[in-house]
């Protein structure tokens, strides 16, 4: 455990012991829970002296006023440094990463909407004309690359900023994404430090994406 520690909040990072890998989980739990932690302003570590002498999680939180929740698919006042609200797409069939990144861009301002897999992407993406899509690229209808082009093609996004967001990141991950007309590629868990400076530095070439006109392809 204490050689996992560094890494133990990592995309599907599982301790190297049979016990863990037995039961079959994915990984991705400890993930979400940094995420959500730090949605709140807070940190999480893991600390162990050693095998066989049991872990501990520490979570530390800021002190506030509550604020009330903000119902899907609004626009927030725009957090400091936030960049232009924009209207944002997530696509991603991992519904808890999918709801924890679009809850985190809310509060910064950005109008979200979430799909889950290829086909609900492209007929959400009919409806809204997303100026940003973060689009994860092993979708379970289809793949992500294939979904990025027809955004471009069939649905006229050629102005929308697409960004991959996924667990694979070697060289020619990113290639293929670039190669699909995607202009970022970033890999689980999403820096969202990154994320506000890649939107917050984005500006159409010629103006925010027209809506779809009435019976375009979904």
């Amino acid at each position: 455990m204490s050689r996992t520690l560094p890494t133990i909040f990592d995309l599907f990072s599982q301790a190297d012991v049979p016990l863990a890998r037995s039961r079959g989980g994915l990984g991705i739990g400890l993930t979400l829970v940094r995420t959500l932690v730090e949605l709140h302003g807070g940190k999480v570590r893991a600390t162990s002296a050693g095998p066989g002498k049991g872990s501990e999680f520490e979570v530390r939180l800021p002190a506030g006023v509550e604020h009330p929740e903000v119902p899907p698919d609004t626009e927030t006042h725009p957090a400091s440094g936030a960049g232009t609200p924009r209207t944002v797409l997530v696509v991603d069939d991992n519904v808890d990463a999918a709801t924890l990144l679009g809850e985190a861009l809310r509060r910064r301002g950005h109008t979200v909407h979430l799909a889950h897999d290829g086909a609900s992407a492209l007929e959400t993406a009919a409806r809204v004309a997303p100026e940003i899509v973060l689009l994860d690229l092993a979708l379970p209808d289809s793949d992500g690359h294939e979904v990025a082009a027809r955004l471009r093609s069939e649905l006229g996004l050629t102005e929308s900023l697409l960004i991959a967001v996924t667990g694979y990141g070697q060289r020619h991950h990113r290639a293929r994404s670039a190669e699909a007309g995607i202009a970022h590629h970033i890999v689980k868990p999403v820096d969202l430090a990154r994320l506000d400076q890649i939107l917050a530095a984005w500006e159409p070439r010629v103006g925010s994406p027209k809506a779809p006109a009435a019976g375009a392809p979904a």
